[in-house]
């Protein structure tokens, strides 16, 4: 089956960043090149100067590939998930390679052979707790990524997920429940931990689960928690593994459109629901998680 590929009309719905944002930096950095190369070019080192710009620009962000591994019923939902990992990794539609597992239950090893990482997303009406056609090779899949120690990140059912296939253990608790935008609380390990170092102890994040990990698989460390909810993030020490509970792929707009569709499941109290829609939070420390973690731990 060839790598999904999405319509023109989908890929102009992704959100870009403001490019003149970035204009001046641009600028600078152009012009102070620009005087290297000439003062090299006069000491005869051109052919030095050349070789190491090129080495600057091997190892970016649009030379990787992303396989994201879906669990999505409707066709409308799978492509809204894909275009929030495209904006939140910050790479180009044709570098995601997507699978939806509710469709085809089989993950072809080469598909994750030829990804630099692997991600997981959200899953909607699908449950951590049970088992579906597609459970077990994915459970098979996430326990050979972790033994290859390839770039892995879950967010929510991706998560939990990878926490059940590594031997901890999720459960369902409307009680622990989180819908909307919520505060986590990095744990000291989360303050140590390159990916979150650079963060406040305490951010926002975007939420919308029922299911949650009760506990960790041996080994595993709890990066951040929450007032409702321990385990809110985790990594494998010495792996490029990691987990959020919450969803490191969504902005507001993007969780608007998310509860809207999954309204029923999640806030069928309609005074709740539009509370939660008429007050998107920003949420700017945790928006940058997915893309630092490509920038560390996947380009070269």
């Amino acid at each position: 089956m060839p790598p999904y590929r999405a319509p023109l009309s989908w890929w102009r719905q992704i959100e870009r960043p403001d490019p003149s944002k970035y204009e001046r930096r641009t600028l600078v950095l152009v012009l102070g090149l620009s005087a290297v190369l000439t003062d090299l070019r006069v000491n005869g080192l051109l052919e030095w100067a050349k070789c190491d710009v090129e080495w600057m620009m091997n190892g970016t962000l649009s030379d990787i590939r992303v396989l994201l591994l879906q669990v999505r019923e409707r066709v409308d939902v799978e492509r809204q998930e894909r275009a929030c990992f495209i904006e939140r990794c910050g790479i180009e539609p044709e570098q995601l390679d997507a699978l939806n597992l509710a469709v085809d239950p089989v993950v072809p090893q080469s598909r994750v052979d030829e990804a630099d990482v692997v991600m997981v997303g959200g899953a909607g009406i699908y449950s951590a707790t049970k088992d579906y056609a597609f459970t077990q090779p994915l459970l098979d899949t996430l326990l050979s990524i972790v033994q290859a120690g390839k770039p892995y990140f879950g967010a929510c059912w991706g998560h939990q997920m990878l926490v059940r296939a590594l031997g901890g253990s999720v459960i369902t608790d409307e009680s622990k429940g989180e819908v909307g935008t919520h505060e986590v609380e990095l744990t000291d390990a989360g303050q140590a931990d390159p990916l979150y170092a650079d963060l406040p102890r305490r951010f926002s994040a975007h939420m919308g689960h029922m299911d949650y990990a009760v506990s960790l698989p041996a080994g595993a460390v709890e990066l951040a928690r929450s007032s409702v909810c321990p385990n809110q993030a985790m990594r494998l020490p010495g792996k490029p593994i990691y987990g959020t509970q919450f969803h490191s792929e969504l902005s507001a707009k993007r969780l608007a459109e998310r509860l809207a569709i999954y309204q029923e499941i999640y806030i069928p109290e309609h005074d709740e629901f539009e509370r939660i829609q008429q007050t998107p939070k920003a949420t700017p420390d945790a928006d940058g998680i997915l893309r630092r973690f490509l920038e560390m731990y996947v380009v070269d």
